[in-house]
């Protein structure tokens, strides 16, 4: 043998039988075997990924929709009370400010 037939020193060597992933079955078509054990349990973790996905997108959404209800309901049902607080604040800063105002004026006709 010539040096230039002699494989390189690192080959790559196969040391895994790699099998092709299942396709979907065409209608019609029919499975030339049954798939095995391991396949069944990566076809199931796969879809359950996938489905719970699925799931996580529909329910950050329905979340988000549901907070928001919540919290304008509650805001909506707060603001009168709200309301009867700050007027009743600002009532006592007024009555305030006006007793001292009076309490600062001279005394009249003396």
């Amino acid at each position: 043998m010539t040096r230039s037939a002699l494989p390189p020193r690192f080959v790559p060597t196969l040391t895994e039988v790699v099998q092709q992933a299942p396709s979907r079955a065409r209608p019609g078509a029919a499975s030339a075997s049954p798939p095995a054990s391991g396949d069944l349990a990566l076809l199931q973790e796969q879809m359950i990924h996938r489905v719970m996905q699925r799931v996580d997108l529909s329910l950050d959404r329905l979340l988000r929709e549901t907070v928001g209800r919540v919290v304008v309901a509650h805001t909506q049902s707060l603001a009168p009370i709200l309301r009867e607080e700050i007027e009743l604040v600002v009532r006592q800063s007024v009555d305030e400010a006006f007793e001292k105002e009076l309490d600062n004026l001279p005394p009249s006709g003396a």
